[in-house]
């Protein structure tokens, strides 16, 4: 049910046609579309005042926020008197008004023009001269921080550019700003009912309707602060239900204990291992198929090979949609081993696990229903704020069970409430953000079909890419996608027809960061790259798509046609 109408022209996608040029000259920055506040500062008068920061050097090689005011004269926290600061500077609010002026004015949430930069890209040793980082016995003057923001701006990279596509994350709406400013201007820890009333309801029914999402008719789950720690919590909870005593007693004594990921599975599962005492060592890296997708068989020869060198198997870390290759390990049959090896079963769907809303793509997560636990990131494709992951797990109380350490000063039995709501003891937190919340607000304002159909759409954009790459003359695409990620080599006119010796992979290899370096300083585009050695595979692109900005399809042109542009000459 639709709560309340958000603005009608409420813009999450770039605009369906894009030059391959780009505007050559943002001197004045990208803050130049709204009107700014003229009772605070103009753009060129913050501009005058950056110019003024940097004609004074300060010895740390930075500028100084210096104008020759005493104390008295500067900083943003004097008492106000009506509303009027004792010194002048500012009226309360001022500042956050100016915030949400630089934010309106950069369309930094309703729409960057393709046109614009990506990023005024500075290298550290040019930035520190352009950004003063210096803090100072006295503050700033509003003025000073108007700069300030500005250059922030400026200088960063704009992750909700519609050619932004070199992380597995990309920009933010309307919405999901929202949800992000309510929890930090309402500033409370994610622990107990006492603290966070609205927040821990929120909560308690974001998890259960993702539990019921993944086909779990019950479960339990926690949010945390990234996909890596949250699948970390997967590794404690496995630990913990094949010994319980551990929890207080330690692992001395015990034989080694080992677990399987993928050879295309991410680091956090080695680094949890490492975190936890088991040990790197003790993850064993199990081979994947030209898909790279986890070999189930493989995977039973190598639990067997673990038993029979004295160590006990007790954990299996499957992926829905890998990092670079966005494969889906097939769960089904990876389920099957888990249960007749007594092993627990967490999925990473932390990219690919999006798939859950959409009823065209949900079939990549067959089997789901039959692990322990899931790992999720909404911050990810859907596209909610950095940072929102989510833990779920189908055994109920596992999580408190294995967290729990009864801080009686936080979480007392005889409160005034129903003390089921505390529920900060099953984290391995004490103090967490309200991560839930932002999630629950882009799926209650914006509503499970049209986040669907953007997912829907991000799909559907990778798909057209990938017809594109394998049709395009000095393309080669490295496999059909399975999520949204495209890997491909672009070979330059110089390369093309000639013998692919050994020496000409090493040439290829070269290509791909030498483009990402071009893109980078014109601020065209960004895409990231890399090699997979363990595939023998040179130096490729990874372009991932995200439903925010939704892709359309003349991005995607946009894409090959900018490559080979600016790699014509190599």
């Amino acid at each position: 049910m639709a709560c309340l109408t958000l603005a009608a022209s409420l813009r999450v996608a770039g605009p369906n046609d894009q030059p391959t040029n780009v505007k050559p000259n943002i001197e004045a920055t990208v803050l130049t579309t709204r009107p700014t506040l003229a009772t605070m500062y103009s753009n060129s008068h913050a501009l005058q005042t950056a110019n003024q920061m940097r004609a004074k050097p300060h010895m740390n090689g930075g500028p100084r926020l210096d104008h020759g005011k005493t104390p008295s004269e500067k900083g943003l926290a004097p008492h106000l008197t009506n509303g009027v600061s004792e010194n002048g500077a500012a009226a309360e609010g001022e500042l956050l008004k100016m915030v949400l002026d630089v934010v309106l004015r950069a369309n930094l949430v309703t729409g960057i023009d393709a046109s614009e930069k990506i990023l005024e890209f500075k290298h550290p040793k040019e930035l520190k001269e352009l950004v003063d980082v210096e803090v100072e016995r006295d503050g700033c003057s509003l003025e000073e921080a108007g700069a300030v923001l500005e250059q922030v701006v400026r200088y960063s990279v704009k992750t909700q550019h519609p050619h932004f596509y070199n992380q597995l994350f990309g920009g933010i709406d309307e919405v999901a700003l929202t949800g992000a400013w309510m929890t930090e201007a309402l500033n409370t820890s994610q622990y107990t009912f006492e603290v966070a009333p609205v927040f821990m309801l929120v909560e308690h029914y974001v998890l259960s309707l993702l539990v019921r999402l993944y086909g779990w008719p019950d479960g339990d789950g926690i949010f945390a602060p990234g996909g890596s720690v949250s699948n970390m919590y997967s590794m404690v909870l496995a630990r913990y239900k094949k010994h319980p005593h551990v929890k207080r007693t330690g692992m001395h004594g015990h034989k080694p204990l080992i677990a399987f990921t993928s050879d295309q599975g991410h680091y956090s599962v080695s680094k949890s291992a490492s975190w936890l005492g088991l040990g790197m060592d003790n993850v064993v890296h199990v081979p994947s198929d030209a898909e790279g997708r986890m070999i189930p068989e493989a995977l039973r020869e190598a639990v067997a090979a673990a038993r029979a060198k004295g160590g006990e198997p007790f954990y299996v870390n499957a992926t829905a949609g890998t990092t670079v290759l966005g494969a889906y390990d097939p769960l089904e049959q990876l389920a099957d081993v888990c249960d007749e090896e007594d092993l627990w079963l967490h999925v990473d769907g932390c990219w690919g696990g999006v798939v859950i809303l959409s009823k065209r793509y949900k079939h990549f997560l067959k089997g789901v229903d039959r692990a322990d636990s899931i790992s999720w990131n909404p911050h990810k494709m859907l596209g909610t704020c950095l940072q929102c992951s989510a833990f779920l797990t189908r055994h109920k109380s596992l999580l408190h069970q294995c967290n729990s350490a009864r801080a009686t000063y936080l979480f007392q039995q005889d409160k005034y409430y129903d003390v089921t709501y505390d529920t900060g003891d099953k984290s391995v937190q004490c103090g967490r953000k309200v991560d839930a919340f932002k999630l629950w607000i882009y799926l209650k304002f914006h509503g499970l079909d049209l986040l669907e159909k953007r997912i829907d759409d991000t799909f559907s954009a990778s798909r057209y890419l990938s017809q594109q790459v394998a049709a395009r003359p000095g393309f080669r695409l490295l496999q059909e996608p399975q999520c949204t990620n495209v890997c491909f080599w672009y070979i330059p006119p110089s390369m093309r027809g000639r013998p692919e010796t050994p020496e000409w992979w090493v040439k290829l290899a070269k290509v791909a960061p030498a483009l990402k370096a071009r893109m980078v300083r014109q601020g065209t585009l960004m895409i990231g790259y890399q090699p997979i050695a363990s595939k023998n595979l040179v130096n490729f692109f990874r372009m991932v798509t995200t439903c925010t900005p939704t892709p359309t399809h003349a991005d995607m042109d946009f894409v090959l046609d900018e490559i080979e542009r600016l790699g014509a000459d190599l």
